[in-house]
């Protein structure tokens, strides 16, 4: 009885370890496949550093990158990866690099860096010029859903959406 008993714990444990990763699937917009750090790329390479601070979208290098929460970012400089390193939420898009408009209608939709607003601070990204106009036609209440949105699809699928 003991046996079964260990046995059946072990595999609910093995069971829970499995359905973690399964669980934060979809989390963050990420390229597909992996990078030489193991983890899909955030924000398509650019520098979040650059482009949350100035808006510049600057492509990023592979050989300053920085994995953050199962995702890698590049940086174009030593000085903008420092910065990411000693406060990674400051400098991450919100809404986990999803477009911000996509997640207030409760869809996620890639976040293209060339579509990029800092409101408070804060990152977002947008799918296209369409998305960005229709945001930028009512930021309030645009963000105002997203962030309302977000809790509830955040850890689900993009094809569950």
């Amino acid at each position: 009885m003991r046996r079964l008993s260990a046995r059946l714990g072990s595999a609910l444990a093995i069971t829970a370890l499995i359905a973690v990763p399964a669980f934060a699937e979809d989390e963050y917009n990420v390229t597909s496949g992996q990078t030489f750090e193991g983890a899909g790329l955030g924000v398509h390479g650019v520098d979040t550093v650059g482009l949350g601070t100035l808006g510049a979208v600057v492509p990023g290098d592979a050989a300053l990158a920085v994995v953050n929460d199962g995702v890698t970012y590049y940086f174009a400089s030593k000085i903008t990866r420092e910065q990411f390193m000693a406060d990674p939420q400051r400098y991450m898009p919100q809404y986990g690099g999803y477009c911000a408009y996509a997640v207030a209608l409760g869809k996620k939709f890639d976040g293209d860096p060339r579509f990029a607003d800092i409101v408070d601070g804060k990152l977002y990204l947008f799918v296209n010029a369409v998305a960005f106009e229709k945001y930028l036609a009512d930021k309030d209440n645009t963000l105002r859903m997203a962030a309302e949105k977000w809790p509830d699809i955040q850890h689900m699928r993009v094809e569950d959406l």
